[in-house]
């Protein structure tokens, strides 16, 4: 086992008890935050569709939250999410003119606010410099997933997750399975040995297409690309990263480690406009080789006219686990028979996983998924890489990797169109907008 392997298996370990005893955590929690204070002050960085609705999440989640602050590069996007939240969460917004910030700069601005806790919901691509910020400014964190977008980010992350835990900083991530009821049953079956050893796997994310934002002719290269973010791989990491993590990350969940190599093919073959629809793929189909051989197929697609699958299911030595039956809510077949009744969570895991956050920070005992999550993110990066180059990528080849898709400086613009990913000519180690260097 590698030193990285270890570090991982604890981290889940540790992740996987805190989350175990979440009753607990609850019932111990006490009302007044650690400065005396009753209330847990967030500040929200990112104001589209999710950032709001984990802004309003976590006001549902736990007595006492407030938001005080908000951030936005966009000042439209700032306005309709004050003007959303009023109405969601009524007394509970708290948000002056004076701590509404709108540009590059905005998440400084948040951060340097007076706030407890900060929400990070901005394009992945933005992340790990928002994470390194936060954790260094000594504020606890919920943080969307991916976490980066590429190797260069993944180690800032990594890094930002030990500093994290030297602090006694809360960090949870977005994979919101990982604080669902049925999933957390189900896992703890598996990994008492329902179904044996693992010896193989499948997690699924197809569907049909997502929304494409249209262009103005007062929009500059750089605006019009992050309004239209998930189609730049700078910004979202392509699909594969910014939505399949959350099953590649069941998958890590479920055999407790990371994959040592990914083999891959994708492309694009109907969303094919551009500018329209950037320059990601449309599809992938990956092969994870986990330690000890076992392989997991990752699949993912996003195309129109297509039919959805979305699933997460594991065969072993005893039987079968499927983690994402619609019908059962978890279901285990073989030598120890499990099937979840048609029961749904009382809480949604959108909401409880911020209701996590806040009982640990009450508890002082903080959650910190941050390394685990990057761990998972950067399983999805080689992924991606694997389909991109047409080559086998190895975990301690994209680890180390100096890939970095930062187009340069960060303001409005003039940016290129990138290349659409070439198998046989996509380099891994390449400029940010090119094949290779």
């Amino acid at each position: 086992m590698t030193q990285t392997e270890s570090v991982s298996r604890r981290s889940f370990l540790k992740t996987a008890a805190a989350l175990g005893a979440t009753p607990a955590l609850m019932a111990a929690a006490p009302r007044v935050y650690a400065d005396g204070r009753a209330t847990i002050r967030v500040g929200l960085i990112g104001c589209g569709g999710r950032g709001s609705g984990a802004a309003a999440d976590a006001v549902r989640g736990s007595e006492g939250i407030e938001i005080v602050a908000m951030g936005d590069l966009q000042p439209d996007r700032l306005a309709r999410a004050r003007t959303q939240l009023a109405q969601e969460i009524g007394a509970s917004l708290r948000v002056d003119d004076a701590h509404a910030f709108s540009g590059f700069d905005a998440y400084k601005k948040v951060i340097a606010s007076d706030v407890d806790l900060v929400i990070l919901a901005t394009p992945p691509g933005f992340r790990p410099t928002h994470i390194k910020a936060v954790i260094e400014a000594g504020k606890h964190l919920f943080t969307e997933k991916p976490v980066a977008v590429d190797p260069v980010g993944i180690r800032s992350v990594l890094a930002s997750a030990d500093l994290a835990t030297q602090r006694g900083l809360a960090v949870v991530a977005g994979t919101q399975r990982r604080h669902q009821i049925h999933y957390l049953e189900t896992m703890k079956r598996v990994h008492d040995g329902a179904i044996g050893d693992i010896l193989a796997g499948r997690v699924y994310w197809n569907q049909g297409p997502l929304w494409a934002a249209d262009r103005t002719p007062q929009m500059s290269d750089m605006e019009w690309q992050i309004r239209n973010w998930l189609y730049f791989t700078w910004l979202s990491g392509d699909h594969i990263v910014e939505q399949h993590v959350h099953n590649i990350d069941v998958a890590n969940w479920a055999l407790r480690a990371h994959p040592v190599r990914a083999y891959g093919m994708g492309g694009r073959q109907t969303r094919v406009e551009q500018p329209k629809f950037g320059h990601i793929f449309d599809h992938f189909c990956v092969e994870l080789e986990y330690p000890g051989g076992v392989r997991v197929t990752s699949m993912c697609r996003q195309q129109t006219g297509t039919r959805g699958a979305n699933e997460e299911v594991f065969a072993g030595t005893r039987g079968t686990a499927s983690l994402a039956d619609s019908n059962a809510g978890g279901r285990i077949r073989g030598a120890t028979e499990f099937q979840r009744a048609k029961l749904p969570d009382d809480v949604t895991p959108y909401v409880r996983e911020h209701t996590d956050l806040v009982a640990s920070i009450r508890a002082g005992t903080p959650l910190n998924e941050l390394r685990q999550v990057a761990e998972s993110t950067l399983t999805a990066i080689m992924a991606r890489e694997a389909a991109y180059t047409g080559l086998p990528i190895t975990w301690d080849e994209i680890l180390a990797s100096n890939l970095d898709l930062t187009p340069g400086p960060l303001e409005f613009g003039p940016i290129a169109m990138p290349p659409v990913p070439m198998p046989g000519v996509t380099k891994l180690e390449r400029t940010a907008f090119g094949h290779g260097r």
